[in-house]
């Protein structure tokens, strides 16, 4: 299948699917007139790097990992960087409901017509 068809099914811009090739994530066939050409796992492909990148894995971690997902191989440098990065987004989760108690206690708060403080 050809860019845009794979952009399509899976949801994402033909500019990522070209950053992704410029990342060594994603790999395509060029035919002799130099249009790229994909198989159809590409697309469940194109998922997978959506997920990871989802979940705040850099592209840098995305390249290292995928070597492992594509041989179906769990090493324990694989298994370590992906604790760590569950670890991390644990965290993030953390900070992320300290931040929206924060929020709610604010949305809580009774302010005065008169303090100044106005938002249109």
């Amino acid at each position: 299948m050809r860019i845009g068809e794979l952009a399509t099914k899976a949801g994402v811009s033909v500019r990522a699917l070209r950053y992704y090739e410029e990342q060594e994530l994603l790999y395509s066939e060029r035919s002799t007139s130099g249009q790229r050409h994909y198989n159809d796992s590409a697309v469940d492909r194109v998922q997978l790097i959506q997920m990871l990148y989802g979940a705040g894995l850099s592209s840098k971690t995305v390249a290292e990992l995928l070597p492992c997902v594509d041989a179906k191989v769990n090493t324990p440098e694989s298994k370590a960087r992906l604790a760590a990065e569950r670890d991390r987004i644990d965290q993030q989760i953390v900070d992320l409901v300290k931040t929206r108690d924060r929020l709610d206690a604010v949305i809580e708060l009774t302010l005065s017509p008169t303090n100044g403080c106005a938002i249109s």
